[in-house]
């Protein structure tokens, strides 16, 4: 099977060897089109990491937290079946397609990054589900009754979106592995998992812990 065209083209873009492959997720039946983990086992030029950090190919990972997100769904469909859905900071859309697959009326993937939306699209083909999409979350009218969201508070000036997320949605479902001293009137902990980023960074083991926060709006 090929990689598809635009998205492998910007990959060798910053990394000219770099293959994406479609991979299965660790106890997941999700497939993704991700780097290919042979093309992590060298040593980046300075060049090639300046490009990596200026432009980060987020959508060629599946995060741990989205790792998480996605299997909760999947064992827990009861959260999205029937409902409208929208994957806040979708990246490779994993969190978007596994609601899809569990049943959601609707699921809109939503993400600033135009190459995240193409691989949504080719991950959701993947997957055999259908998306929708979005580039402005604030564009997006109060319809929902669920926002999820995975690895979006690694930057605490991010935090503010936490009751934006309520202004879209009846509920939203947050995984998060970087916040330790996470703490909002609206959320709650429903609990902590393990997951490592996929293909494996080797990330440190607190950000293998992965905790999932729930929040339902107050009316």
């Amino acid at each position: 099977m090929k990689p598809p065209a635009a998205l492998q083209a910007a990959l060798s873009e910053l990394l000219g060897d770099a293959q994406l492959v479609a991979a299965t997720l660790p106890g997941t039946a999700l497939k993704l089109w991700l780097i290919d983990a042979a093309n992590m086992d060298r040593a980046f030029s300075p060049e090639e990491t300046r490009r990596i950090l200026e432009d980060p190919p987020y959508w060629c990972f599946c995060w741990a937290s989205g790792l998480v997100l996605a299997r909760w769904l999947a064992e827990r469909p009861e959260w999205v079946r029937g409902k409208r859905v929208l994957d806040f900071g979708a990246g490779s859309g994993v969190a978007a397609i596994a609601a899809a697959s569990a049943g959601a009326l609707e699921v809109v993937a939503c993400d600033l990054d135009p190459l995240a939306l193409e691989a949504c699209r080719a991950n959701a083909a993947l997957n055999d589900v259908a998306l929708s999409y979005s580039t402005d979350f604030f564009q997006e009218t109060d319809r929902f009754d669920l926002i999820i969201v995975a690895d979006v508070l690694y930057d605490r000036a991010n935090l503010p979106l936490l009751d934006q997320f309520l202004s879209r949605g009846r509920q939203a479902l947050v995984a998060d592995s970087r916040m330790r001293d996470f703490q909002h009137p609206l959320y709650r902990r429903l609990g902590q998992m393990q997951a490592c980023t996929w293909p494996d960074l080797a990330e440190p083991a607190e950000f293998r812990r992965v905790s999932l926060y729930h929040a339902q709006r107050e009316h």
